[in-house]
């Protein structure tokens, strides 16, 4: 007998919604789950705060069943039978109890932009920052290229208050979490440790370190 051969189902891709597309850019319709030691999920909650967004956005910090069951029956709704991980950050819509996202870059600016109406808090950081904050959030990425992220990054700080300015952005939230790495700041110069303090000193990134 020929054994029957089941089609192989498609792997469910990872949800990519966009608020304002979609989804109604509405106060207190949204809901984020995040993770206590996720690098990422950092970074979001200190957003939230810098853009005022705490009163109309929830947050749930991952750690009991009940919270793991909660975001799993988001990602179900997002998509039939999902068997992927339950990926944080999630933006989850609570007016069809979905995952709008677990795209960290797309989940800020639709914050920053759609919700809050900031996009003044939010503008488009250099390559060249981009780039070094990427280096230093890569473990695995060489030395080499550490040390020469934090030299830029410790000659940029040493003219300017924040990462993009006189006031912290969302950028800040970026750089702020890489250099939090117990494996990077010690390497930091002394125009980037004084700015941690004063990151760490400011409402938004404290509440969040």
């Amino acid at each position: 007998m020929v054994p029957t051969v089941m089609p192989r189902t498609a792997p469910v891709p990872a949800p990519r919604g966009r608020i304002g597309a979609g989804f109604l850019p509405v106060p207190h319709r949204y809901h984020l789950y995040l993770a206590e030691a996720c690098p990422r999920s950092r970074r979001v909650r200190a957003a939230v705060a810098l853009l005022g967004l705490t009163g109309s956005v929830g947050t749930t910090l991952l750690g009991t069943p009940a919270s793991y069951a909660a975001l799993r029956r988001a990602y179900e709704a997002a998509g039939h039978h999902y068997d992927g991980t339950l990926a944080v950050p999630a933006l989850c819509d609570t007016w069809s109890g979905r995952v709008v996202s677990n795209h960290t870059p797309d989940i800020l600016d639709d914050l920053a932009v759609r919700l809050a109406g900031r996009p003044d808090l939010a503008p488009p950081a250099p390559a060249a920052f981009t780039s070094a904050v990427r280096a230093l959030l890569d473990p695995a990425g060489p030395a080499a290229g550490r040390a020469a992220a934090l030299e830029l990054l410790e000659r940029r700080l040493a003219v300017r208050a924040y990462a993009l300015g006189d006031r912290p952005t969302v950028a800040d939230a970026d750089l702020w979490v890489a250099l939090l790495d117990p494996a990077v700041l010690p390497a930091a110069g002394p125009h980037l440790r004084a700015y941690v303090r004063r990151l760490c000193a400011h409402p938004a990134f404290g509440a969040a370190s």
